[in-house]
């Protein structure tokens, strides 16, 4: 099944809102050649997937009860470039927290994130755009149940808390000393690579302004940690 039937075929699905109200997919008007056009030249490498154009040609979105408008054409919204250097905004859940599809520096749309800001913590969400469409169309169907509603109600705080963690039991060797990138003094890596959905880590432990690196096109971030002084530590500069 393509992305364009995929999405064709939730259009005839009933939900039900948490206040008992009945609703549908309302589908966004499909995209012209020109705005076709203009999508391919932000791309990287102007590299527009055949069946995503199919999929624009028919709607670049729609609206569903829950979540902001569910986008296919928004590159460069997102805007956390040092997480995501080329992403589309999928949707958003109106409180500064979205769903973001990466894409690699060959056009290439791969994984979609939950990127959420309280707590300050990344989710692998879905493989993939069709997973993604799969995950909306069962929140609508289960609603708390659903692993979109699981993962932004429960998953995050899994992950800050660090009752499932990736990042301190990474033993793996990666060569980051190569001049390309100006790593942090002290740093953990978190390595979704191959990882399943629900898997992540928390991006804002070291608190504001923590410097996190994506060195290559993979699933794999450099995260500063910061040490936490005591308060005799910085009252002296951390002089003995």
């Amino acid at each position: 099944m393509t992305l364009k039937q995929q999405l064709e075929s939730i259009l005839s699905s009933q939900y039900e809102s948490e206040d008992g109200d009945l609703y549908k997919v309302e589908l966004l008007d499909g995209m012209t050649d020109s705005e076709i056009e203009n999508l391919k030249s932000q791309l990287p490498n102007n590299n527009l997937p055949s069946e995503i154009e199919e999929l624009l040609r028919f709607s670049k979105g729609f609206e569903f009860y829950g979540l902001e408008e569910v986008r296919f054409d928004a590159f460069g919204h997102f805007g956390f470039e040092e997480m995501f250097p080329n992403s589309i905004q999928l949707a958003g859940d109106g409180f500064g927290n979205f769903w973001i599809l990466d894409i690699d520096s060959k056009g290439n749309w791969n994984s979609v994130y939950y990127v959420c800001h309280d707590p300050a913590v990344l989710v692998k969400h879905s493989e993939n755009l069709s997973e993604f469409i799969n995950h909306v169309d069962e929140f609508g169907q289960k609603g708390r149940q659903s692993n979109l509603d699981i993962i932004h109600e429960k998953t995050v705080m899994d992950i800050w808390s660090e009752k499932v963690g990736i990042m301190e039991k990474n033993e793996k060797d990666y060569d980051f000393e190569n001049g390309q990138v100006e790593l942090p003094e002290m740093f953990l890596v978190a390595d979704l690579t191959d990882k399943p959905i629900k898997t992540g880590f928390p991006w804002g432990k070291s608190g504001p302004n923590t410097k996190i690196i994506r060195p290559t096109d993979e699933p794999i971030w450099i995260v500063e940690n910061r040490v936490k002084q005591s308060f005799l530590s910085r009252l002296f500069g951390g002089k003995k």
